[in-house]
């Protein structure tokens, strides 16, 4: 057996290979099933845990994701403020306009109905951005502008590189959208999708302008 198995299935274990893993990034029922039961079962004992660490638990079962974010920044008994152990990271608004895409096509995926993953190609995600970036007759330049985008969602962990064709062509690449990507960008925030958008686009017009000048 694994070692890794091993130490998951060793009681006196249990809570610390949890809590390890949810510090690592989030847990996935189909990444790990094993994890992910224990997690069910020990949730309240995690959710006890990480609080003394200013954390606390999201975990949607519906959805098979789990991941820890920071709760109150202050201690409620003394009202000291807690140092931040998650640090928030800043996204740029091309990230922001891709996730918030993304998010849009997983609402509309959702309800049609049928399979429960949403999956796309690279060429598909390059016609959801192409429409808002600044025109430009460079077509790699664009491609690669969005390539870079795609690779740093990945690294968020909101889309999922599944495969390539055997010649290694990015241009055949298909990506699972992490549905853990609901908990992230809300319904709210989609009510205000349209502003939002009008917003990115005149800031990255702004950018492509101060570039045009330099």
């Amino acid at each position: 057996m694994p070692d890794e198995q091993r130490d998951i299935a060793a009681p006196g274990n249990d809570l610390a290979v949890l809590i390890i893993s949810l510090l690592k990034g989030a847990v996935y029922q189909e990444s790990d099933s094993a994890l992910w039961n224990l997690l069910l079962n020990l949730q309240s004992r995690v959710r006890d845990y990480v609080a003394v660490l200013g954390l606390e638990l999201v975990l949607d079962e519906a959805e098979g994701y789990a991941f820890l974010r920071s709760g109150a920044e202050s201690d409620e008994d003394t009202g000291q403020k807690l140092p931040r152990l998650i640090a928030r990271r800043p996204l740029s608004f091309p990230v922001s306009l891709l996730l918030a895409l993304l998010r849009k096509k997983l609402a509309e995926f959702d309800a049609g109905g049928g399979d429960t993953r949403l999956v796309l190609t690279r060429e598909e995600i390059v016609e959801l951005v192409r429409v808002f970036l600044p025109e430009s007759s460079n077509e790699t330049r664009i491609i690669d502008q969005i390539e870079a985008l795609v690779n740093k969602i990945v690294e968020l962990g909101f889309l999922r590189r599944l495969k390539s064709n055997a010649t290694g062509d990015k241009g055949n690449s298909v990506f699972e959208v992490r549905r853990i990507l609901k908990a992230f960008v809300d319904a709210q925030w989609l009510a205000d999708f349209d502003a939002r958008l009008t917003a990115y686009q005149a800031q990255l017009a702004i950018g492509a302008g101060d570039a045009g000048d330099a």
